[in-house]
């Protein structure tokens, strides 16, 4: 007759696996589903950060594109004073209205005092500026920086 003990010892070990076995199951499943979801989610986020990227990008070229047509702009008449106006309106510096309209600084300050007069294609983009307001102009701005 095999020991007693022996026995004893190998049912306890059987059981023991078998309840360790049967609280850990339940565990794993909960681990596979939670690890699928998050796969789900990563994708769904590249997916978002994909689209978000195209829309600034669309929105950039936007931006850069005057919203003037070519009546308005033919119609428009360049005044020093109207620019300078435009800028303290805005309350920009000159150098933050100079990336605003794509040239520099020194630029705007030379149109300011009536030293030089914008190109056609820089004069749309002046009277594109006129209708906006701060806030449009700090979001074209922030946008300009960032991209």
């Amino acid at each position: 007759m095999p020991d007693l003990a022996a026995v004893l010892k190998e049912e306890i070990r059987r059981l023991a696996k078998k309840e360790a076995r049967t609280q850990t199951s339940t565990t794993k499943q909960a681990v596979a589903q939670y690890r699928h979801e998050i796969a789900r989610l990563k994708r769904q986020i590249q997916d978002q950060e994909k689209k978000i990227a195209f829309l600034e990008n669309q929105e950039k070229r936007r931006l850069e594109q005057p919203q003037t047509d070519e009546e308005a702009v033919a119609q428009a008449r360049f005044s020093p004073r109207s620019v300078e106006a435009q800028r303290e309106r805005l309350g920009f510096s000159a150098a933050d209205y100079a990336r605003l309209v794509g040239v520099s600084a020194m630029t705007i300050y030379n149109w300011e005092k009536g030293k030089a007069r914008p190109q056609r294609a820089q004069l749309a983009t002046l009277v594109g500026l006129r209708g906006i307001g701060k806030k449009e102009a700090l979001r074209r701005l922030e946008l300009l920086d960032n991209g």
